[in-house]
This record gives C-alpha cells, structure tokens and sequence, in this order.
C-alpha cells in the first residue's frame, strides 16, 4: 500500500505549479500509459487499488503512472512540413483533442502560445489518448516565433477567420503553419498580422441563421482534413 506522503505528493501533481517544480506529469488508464511508455521516462507506475486512491479521474482506470517531461527539441521550419499554431486555446479537452487530431493527420509539431492550457494538465494528457508520445508540442511567445521562423524561409501562414476566403476553393500548401485561435476570441491582432492566407469553414447553406462559430478542435479538424486531402 502507498504511504500518506506519497499519496499527498501524486495528489499535488494536479497542479501545474507541482508538475513543474518536479519536472513530471501524469497519464491515466492502460492505454495511455503504454502508449507513453516507450517515450517518455516513467518515474512511478500504480496498479489497482493504490491507482485508483490517487486518481483524477470521475471513473478511475486502475493505472496510474508519473512520466518525466519531455526534453526540450528545436522547431523545424514550416517551409519543410505542415504544422499546427494554437493562439491562447484554453480549455484542456480542446488542446488534448487537437493534440489527438494532429497525430492521426500526420502532423508532428504544434506551436502553443504561453496563454494555451498547459499540455501536461492531466485533462490535456487524457484527452490526447496516447498522441502526445508522438507530437512535439513547443509552448513559445508565439507571435515572435512565428517571426522568426519566416526570417529563415519563406511559407504560408493559414489562418481561420469569418471574414476569410472559402476553404473549399482556396489553394492550401502541403506545408505551411496553420493558426488556430482562443475559443472566445479567434486569433489574437498580433498573431493576425502574420496571417498570409485567411481562410473560412463556410457554413451550409450560406445566408441561413446559424451557430457563431465552430468549436476550434471541430474546425481543426475540418481544415487539417481539407488540406491533408489536397495532397
């Protein structure tokens, strides 16, 4: 059986402030946790009973594992291959679902802006199912980032506004960065401004009364779809 004190500081790990000062995280539930395995270094591993004391989760699983964070990796350029940018995506289903999304299109590095929900939240890490063992994720003051990365090469910025052209007939790169914007508030002006190529998921038919816009992993969802079928 696990101890007080140990049971106390698994506890704490929901915590970002904890997670960080321990330089670990914490995956859930069989499948994520040997999905993660050969990834990430596992620190602890819990079965049974003593998981299901320390769990997170409304219906525990009977596995719980802390892995270390990942090591930090550089950013690849946008010019070479497709990537995903989150401005300030806050809720942690939606950034774990993107993760998720990401991986099953083939995209292996996501840009997140210092104001998105922190990846390793355990809400984030169940979300991802597994997918976090295979997408970079770089948190980054992303406006400069972006900056940057276009001072090296040239590459379309996709972005997704109300105002933006058709996705459907609009011609999409199979690389690039594509942005994707706060749940309340789309894509920040700054971010905005290094938009190349604004794009719009078109409602049906157009004209009709409809919702305001898309849950952002729906439209992610929608846009990486479109452009990974171009290819």
């Amino acid at each position: 059986m696990i101890s007080k004190n140990q049971i106390k500081y698994l506890k704490s790990l929901e915590l970002k402030k904890f997670r960080d000062q321990h330089g670990v995280f914490v995956a859930e539930g069989p499948k994520v946790v040997n999905d993660l395995k050969g990834h990430f270094e596992l620190v602890e591993l819990l079965e049974g009973e003593d998981a299901d004391r320390v769990s997170f989760l409304d219906t525990p699983q009977h596995v719980f594992a802390v892995f270390k964070k990942a090591a930090e990796v550089s950013i690849p350029s946008p010019h070479d291959e497709l990537m995903l940018a989150l401005d300030d995506v806050q809720n942690p289903g939606n950034l774990g679902t993107i993760i998720r999304l990401a991986d099953w299109f083939g995209i292996t590095h996501i840009l997140c802006s210092r104001g998105c929900a922190d990846v390793y939240n355990p809400k984030v890490v169940q979300a991802t199912m597994g997918a976090l063992a295979r997408v970079q994720i770089h948190e980054t003051d992303l406006p400069q980032t972006i900056a940057n990365l276009q001072s090296g090469a040239e590459f379309p910025v996709y972005g997704t506004f109300l105002d933006g052209d058709n996705i459907y007939q609009s011609t999409l790169q199979p690389h690039g960065l594509i942005v994707m914007g706060n749940e309340g508030h789309g894509i920040s002006a700054e971010v905005a401004t290094l938009v190349s190529h604004r794009l719009l998921i078109p409602n049906y038919p157009q004209g009709r009364e409809t919702s305001e816009s898309l849950n952002v992993a729906i439209a992610t969802a929608i846009v990486c779809s479109e452009f990974r079928r171009r290819e």
